[in-house]
């Protein structure tokens, strides 16, 4: 029996378990956001208004296009430091065009190519050179930011003469429901839809589970890792676009630090940094526990350096129990025979 068939029968008990396990996770999240809002709507009573719940879906809901890059990339078992670099990369690139007397579209879509080319260079350098891709893409963060310093002057690019017609991306309602959030939705229905269903993205997990074993089966790995690492990238560039849409214009600092919420988000959601395992639910979950978390220490006026410790805590915390939960998973599972 091959490797294939083996993974594609169905698991044992222990299996089972975990993907209920994960499913708790997922209620957990949705249990701790519901009981932080309750307790918030003590605290503060501009909580609960439409006004901060709209400021909080705006706010993670462009971040949330990249969580879903981000998460595709820690399940096959790789990360990416330089996204947050990378959206403003897309911002700067999309600016410098529209500004030279492209059209704003074509301008965008050029941004975008130019962010997956990125990918594409980090995903060589990790399928072909070997290397590691936190290695790769905390260089790349440094490299792309630079680039958008030296196509900026570090001058934040002005683009409000940008027609209505491209801000409505970022600034307009469709029967009073921004254009940002069906955006985000219809973007994370369609990979949670794939990574779900469809059988190419198994290809996704069996990579992330046990490379070694998915390339005894067929599955070319290093094909799976260069269109994820891709596949983020030019998420992020997506999301980049439609900030530019958003602001009217492009910051050579714009995205310091996004990386840190991506990641925590994913990872909060039961994206495991060891791979293999993750959810764009339980991403956008995260996404949508941070968001909350930010928007309770602002109303409570809590230092903006305080805010970035909790933030940062909130983050190790995610790991451990991520590395907790790998180290009980492989204490638990089944010994081959003979052993």
């Amino acid at each position: 029996m091959s490797a294939m068939e083996e993974i594609s029968r169905p698991q044992p008990r222990f299996g089972i378990q975990w993907r209920s396990l994960g499913n708790m996770r997922e209620l957990g999240l949705v249990l701790i956001i519901l009981a932080l809002c309750v307790v918030m709507s003590f605290a503060s009573p501009y909580f609960l208004t439409w006004t901060n719940f709209r400021a909080m879906l705006l706010s993670f809901s462009i971040e949330g296009i990249v969580v879903v890059g981000m998460t595709v990339l820690l399940i096959v078992g790789a990360i990416d430091l330089s996204v947050g670099s990378v959206v403003c990369f897309s911002m700067v690139v999309g600016g410098f065009f529209f500004l030279a007397g492209l059209d704003p579209w074509s301008a965008s879509l050029l941004a975008i190519a130019a962010c997956a080319a990125i990918g594409v260079l980090m995903a060589l350098c990790v399928t072909r050179i070997g290397l590691h891709s936190f290695i790769v893409s905390l260089a790349f963060m440094v490299i792309v930011r630079g680039l958008c310093l030296a196509i900026t002057g570090g001058t934040p690019l002005s683009l409000f003469s940008l027609p209505a017609s491209f801000k409505f991306i970022g600034q307009g309602t469709v029967y009073g429901i921004p254009v940002v959030i069906i955006i985000f939705a219809v973007v994370v229905a369609i990979f949670d839809f794939l990574l779900r269903k469809a059988t190419v993205f198994r290809k996704v997990f069996y990579t992330g589970s046990n490379e070694k074993a998915a390339e005894y089966s067929g599955i070319r790995t290093n094909r799976v890792k260069f269109f994820c690492i891709v596949l983020c990238s030019t998420l992020a560039g997506v999301a980049g676009v439609i900030y530019m849409a958003r602001f009217g214009a492009a910051t050579p600092t714009f995205g310091l630090g996004m990386e840190l919420n991506i990641i925590a988000a994913a990872v909060i959601g039961g994206a495991s940094l060891k791979g293999g395992s993750g959810t764009i639910l339980g991403a956008i979950l995260g996404m949508a526990l941070l968001s909350v978390v930010s928007s309770s220490l602002i109303l409570l006026d809590v230092s903006p350096y305080w805010q970035d410790t909790i933030r940062g805590l909130i983050l190790l915390a995610a790991v451990s129990f991520d590395h907790v939960l790998h180290n009980r998973k492989k204490a638990g599972a089944p010994r081959p025979a003979g052993q």
